[in-house]
This record gives C-alpha cells, structure tokens and sequence, in this order.
C-alpha cells in the first residue's frame, strides 16, 4: 500500500485546497447576501436568490464533498504512516484540524440562517469572520512544513502578527468602502 502513499497524499492536498477555496469564498458570499438584504425591492430579492443559489451550490457541490474527502485521505494516510500520531507537530496540527471542523460547521449554521433571510452577522462582522480560515491554514501549513524545527514561540507570535495584519487590513478596506462604496 505504501506505493501508493505519494497519489493519496496527492488527492489530500488537491482537495484540502479546494475545501479551503470553498471556505474562503462562501463568507464572501454571505457578505453580499448580508448587504443584499439591506437593499430596495426589486434588488433585494433578485440578489438575494441568486446568491443563495450560489452559497448552496458551492457550499454542497464544492465545500463539503472536499472535506469529506479530505479527511478520508488523510486518515488513509494516517493508517499508512501510524508512527505519525507519535509526533508532536502533528498533534498540534489535529488540533487545528479540530478548529477547522469547528470553523467549517459553523459556516455551515450561517449558511442555513442565510438561506431562510436570518441576518444574525453584520457584513463587517463577516468580512472578520472570513479571515479565520486564513488563519488556520497558515498555521497548518507552516507547522506541516517546517514541524519540529520551528520555536513554538515564534510560532505563536506569526500567527498574532497575521491576525493583526489581517484585521488592519479590513478596516483599512472598510475606511475605503466608506469613502468610496463602489471600492
């Protein structure tokens, strides 16, 4: 089975990418179903069910089947290369996987408010939200990539750092939109 361990961590990662591309992409979706919702009829109702047709698709056709399949690659995986859950970074990495589970079932909650018009998020609130898979993937990557050569310490202050810059990026973004809605 180990000869094939190189074409199933392969489709891991090609569909570890596409259930991030489904995650970074549906929040954006709920931020325009959000501020569609805020618009006069006719508008309102002509975007609103065009882009819950597109978050359910996406959501369903896209994000969901690669973090199904995802997981089953990587426990494949796993079974193929046991001395691994020995190791310390990847504890650390399941933990984020863990996060990321949570950040995916929680999308998922949003995304079925969405579908029924239940605005419980601002679209600000959102576009905040949507960074926390980015944040998840940069932790998981780094830590997979460089595992135990990495100070856990500077670890931990890289991942601040990019949550800073990540936010003073959307209210630089915001201060933009303000000024300028069509930015």
């Amino acid at each position: 089975m180990l000869e094939y361990y190189n074409y199933i961590k392969a489709l891991h990662l090609i569909f570890v990418i596409t259930w991030f591309a489904g995650l970074f992409y549906i929040p954006r979706l709920f931020v325009y179903q959000i501020e569609a919702f805020q618009k006069p009829s006719p508008e309102k109702e002509i975007l609103g069910k065009q882009l819950k047709l597109m978050a359910k698709r996406l959501w369903f056709i896209i994000t969901w089947p690669s973090a199904i399949l995802a997981t089953l690659f990587a426990i494949w995986l796993l079974i193929l290369m046991p001395a691994w859950l020995q190791q310390p970074w990847m504890h650390v990495k399941l933990g984020f996987i863990v996060l990321l589970f949570a950040y995916h079932l929680k999308c998922h909650q949003i995304h079925k408010q969405l579908q029924v018009d239940i605005m419980k998020w601002s679209s600000n609130q959102m576009r905040i939200w949507n960074e926390g898979s980015t944040i998840i993937l940069f932790s998981v990557i780094f830590l997979v990539i460089v595992r135990d050569a990495v100070n856990w310490i500077y670890g931990v202050v890289g991942i601040v750092l990019l949550s800073i810059l990540l936010m003073l990026g959307i209210k630089l973004y915001k201060k933009i939109r303000d000024k300028n809605p069509n930015a």
